[in-house]
């Protein structure tokens, strides 16, 4: 029986951001490039992706005993290394020792995934938008949605920790769960690797529609703090508007402005970037025999 409960030793913050500065110089002399969760304040994560994913850990009654310790763990630095691969997530986590964390995510199932690209196939309204960096609320609550989107079930996790502590899920997994939420701030992007999910087909989808103008209001709209380049891995160039500020449409007598302010040669920029998207869409496909 390990030490773990209330026979823990007790280690200071002080002492904990001490140990996990140690051991980043330790692993950075190695080569190892270190990604550290850094809370600034006390919310966690402020971005619809990061909250949305702190909200779903929430949700269920399984995890409602150790998250609260998890939360105070990530918000202190204790979460030092976090990185995510295809289906895993590994981090290092400084308590009364580094403790070594890995957090196993099943790939989305196939059905479930056609039914989410189905579903956000038209909600982007423009390609306009895509270059803008900009999501529909409905694009986003599709993705984040408890039940049909691409957030896992506890049933789709295996959670496991170097530390003496029996429980599923002990307080340095409860941190990683949050640091997770905290990344997705920054790299919302790193769900559809986490899910073993093809993000290329949502553009795909998006780009065979017409291409078009907003001419509505969108103020129900979500700006990415990523641009679109860095979520969905194109190289978009100098295709922004004439290198213009970016444009806020609020209402529909602005349309026409926008369209005088795309020029002729951006937008066959556009339709040549979704092209390529799609070509080499196909040529992952084997041809029949």
């Amino acid at each position: 029986m390990g030490w773990y409960g209330e026979f823990a030793p007790y280690v200071s913050v002080a002492e904990r951001k001490q140990n996990a500065a140690k051991e980043s110089a330790k692993l950075k002399k190695k080569g190892h490039v270190v990604q550290p969760i850094v809370i600034d304040g006390r919310t966690i994560a402020k971005t619809f992706w990061g909250k949305a994913w702190c909200e779903h850990l929430e949700s269920f009654s399984d995890y409602e005993n150790r998250l609260p310790r998890g939360r105070t763990y990530v918000r202190n630095g204790s979460v030092f290394d976090l990185k995510m691969s295809e289906g895993e997530v590994s981090a290092l986590v400084s308590g009364s020792s580094i403790y070594k964390v890995k957090i196993a995510i099943a790939k989305v199932a196939a059905p479930k995934w056609t039914n989410i690209v189905k579903e956000c196939s038209g909600k982007i309204a423009s390609l306009i938008e895509l270059l803008q960096g900009k999501f529909s609320k409905a694009v986003m609550e599709i993705i984040t949605d408890p039940g049909k989107g691409l957030f896992p079930h506890p049933k789709e996790i295996k959670l496991s920790c170097s530390c003496p502590d029996s429980a599923r899920m002990c307080k340095h997994v409860a941190a990683v769960l949050y640091g997770v939420g905290a990344r997705l701030d920054n790299r919302p992007e790193d769900i559809f690797l986490l899910r073993q999910s093809d993000h290329i087909e949502l553009i795909s989808k998006a780009g065979s529609s017409p291409l078009a103008v907003p001419d509505t209001d969108t103020s129900n709209q979500i700006s990415a703090d990523t641009d679109l380049s860095t979520l969905f891995g194109i190289d978009m160039g100098d295709m922004s508007p004439a290198k213009a500020k970016p444009i806020k449409v609020r209402k529909a007598r602005k349309t026409q402005a926008i369209k005088k302010s795309m020029t002729k040669k951006a937008l066959k920029k556009i339709k040549k970037a979704v092209s390529k998207v799609k070509t080499s869409k196909k040529k992952l496909v084997p041809k029949a025999k």
